[in-house]
């Protein structure tokens, strides 16, 4: 499992960071810890899976 900053994220994604803080708000994507600045990490397995659920349903 290797984790991933908001920014790393929203990259990845394709999208602006308030999006994936809105996203994990949104329990939609899940930290699985915080940073030292207290920012969430994301686990690159979810999302990479949340992605492909999101292509599937019409995207992000």
């Amino acid at each position: 499992m290797s984790l991933m900053t908001v920014q790393e994220v929203a990259d990845f994604l394709n999208v602006q960071e308030i999006r994936v803080e809105r996203l994990q708000r949104e329990s939609l994507l899940v930290a699985k810890d915080n940073d030292a600045d207290g920012k969430p990490l994301f686990d690159s397995d979810e999302v990479q899976r949340y992605k492909t659920l999101a292509e599937r349903l019409g995207g992000i």
